[in-house]
């Protein structure tokens, strides 16, 4: 694309995972007892880490790197496990730990990258469509975090100023998107938020005091925070961590194949995960975290339909420089969360549709599929709607267990094996809805074929584009 393009639609990645990459460390570095200056330079370099990371996956080295429009930053799966290293080690010893912990949990993820990607096998249209819905779904209660404020404790969350200035963005993106056409219609997101910002300065909700205790230039030294240290605890806690977002990345990476008509492959899914885990493994020597996919921004990509992986890399790129700049990283921390949440319904919700149309392809006229959907759905969406629901498991397993992606995945998964592959014929009947002409009210009604059935061949095909 040409240069302006290219760097305003990366600079649109750039703002809507902005937040998703600075909160871990802020999080962590408060625990820790950083100062401001210190919490500045650990934001400052995750922000270099996850633009290094990017960078891999977009651009590629030899089998490294899916080479996709796939964002990288720092996970949030981390962020329990992090806090109760924290909570067990000496305040000076905690960051080094932690970084000790990552660099040997990415090392790990690396060597089990090309056996993790075989189970794309396992990946129908109807898992990955139950996946690639979760992922929207488990991403829409943060644009309503966001929306309120961002912090429940402060006293203005959830206040008439802020919900009005998330629906005044929203409100900017839906019109441009509706009555614009061409490159104005694609970065939409990113003039909502430019909008959204100085729609904010008047009400007070943008604040530009870190622009002027920020500095013009600076570098995260390696190993600014000490030397790693290696503690078999947390090195046990972090790899799995790195299962998770491994599991994670891999139905990111299938979500984005079928949004780009690029199929993630076998191939392709190694070469990703080992962007993802080498760049974990980099990350600690600058004074990062696990990095690993940011589905917000596969949102973007669905709702403006840029495919490219250079307008990416250009994200990857402006990452790199604002972690390199800290009055750039700065200069983007001025767009209010409420801003950012407003925003964040139109990208997060865009992923949840791009999971439904290709749930349409899984064969959902197959009794059994709708049965894997269904349960699947409901487990996932557990750690959403009922927080606290696995409290009484140990801390290792809630490391799994919180993440509806995760636990939706892996449901979704051991089901399609058990209703689809193993033991007995398979279950050929349809559903029909009892309101269709012709419908059989017992849902008795028999398919051409199994293939078929599983949105596999060309009947079912054509029964998908006229159910469409």
């Amino acid at each position: 694309m040409p240069p302006l393009k290219l760097l305003t639609t990366g600079l649109q990645h750039v703002a809507a995972m902005y937040a998703g990459v600075v909160a871990p460390p802020l999080v962590v570095g408060v625990a820790v007892g950083l100062t401001p200056t210190e919490l500045t330079f650990l934001m400052g370099a995750s922000l270099f880490t996850a633009g290094i990371a990017t960078l891999l996956q977009t651009l590629g080295i030899w089998r490294i790197g899916a080479r996709l429009p796939f964002v990288n930053g720092v996970t949030f799966a981390g962020v329990a496990p992090m806090l109760a290293i924290v909570g067990s080690e000496a305040k000076e010893d905690a960051l080094p730990v932690i970084f000790g912990a990552v660099m040997v949990a990415g090392a790990v993820g690396f060597l089990l990258a090309p056996y993790f990607s075989k189970l794309v096998r396992f990946f129908p249209p109807v898992v990955t469509g139950t996946v690639i819905t979760l992922i929207g779904i488990s991403l829409l209660p943060v644009s309503f975090d966001w929306a309120q404020g961002g912090d429940p404790e402060a006293a203005d969350f959830g206040s008439a100023r802020n919900l009005a200035m998330a629906a005044a963005t929203l409100a900017i993106v839906l019109v441009l998107r509706r009555f614009t056409r061409g490159f104005v219609k694609q970065i939409a997101v990113l003039i909502g938020l430019v909008a959204g910002t100085l729609l904010a300065i008047p009400l007070g909700l943008t604040d530009f005091a870190a622009l002027g205790a920020a500095d013009v230039v600076g570098f995260p030294t390696p190993f600014h925070f000490g030397a790693p240290q290696f503690s078999l605890a947390a090195i046990l806690s972090l790899c799995i961590v790195m299962i998770v977002s491994m599991t994670e990345s891999t139905a990111d990476m299938l979500a984005l194949g079928e949004i780009v008509d690029r199929p993630a492959d076998e191939r392709t899914i190694a070469a990703g995960l080992r962007a993802d885990t080498l760049g974990s493994f980099v990350s600690p020597f600058f004074n990062g975290f696990t990095c690993s996919a940011f589905a917000q921004n596969i949102g973007l990509v669905a709702m403006t339909r840029i495919r490219s992986r250079f307008v990416v890399a250009a994200g990857g790129g402006i990452l790199v420089l604002m972690g390199l700049c800290p009055v750039a990283a700065a200069l983007i921390a001025t767009v209010p969360l409420p801003v950012l949440g407003g925003a964040g319904v139109v990208l997060f919700g865009s992923v949840a549709a791009s999971g439904i149309q290709t749930l349409v392809k899984g064969g959902l006229e197959k009794d059994n599929n709708v049965v894997i959907v269904a349960v699947s759905l409901a487990v996932g969406i557990i750690p959403i709607t009922a927080e606290g629901f696995y409290h009484a498991f140990p801390e290792s397993a809630r490391i799994v267990l919180d993440s509806g992606i995760s636990t939706g995945c892996i449901a979704a998964i051991v089901l399609n094996l058990l209703f689809n592959h193993f033991g007995g014929r398979r279950d050929e009947e349809t559903v029909a809805h009892p309101m269709e002409p012709g419908a059989d009210p017992t849902g008795a009604a028999a398919v051409p074929s199994a293939r078929a059935a599983e949105g596999d061949g060309p009947a079912a095909t054509e029964a998908s584009r006229a159910g469409g």
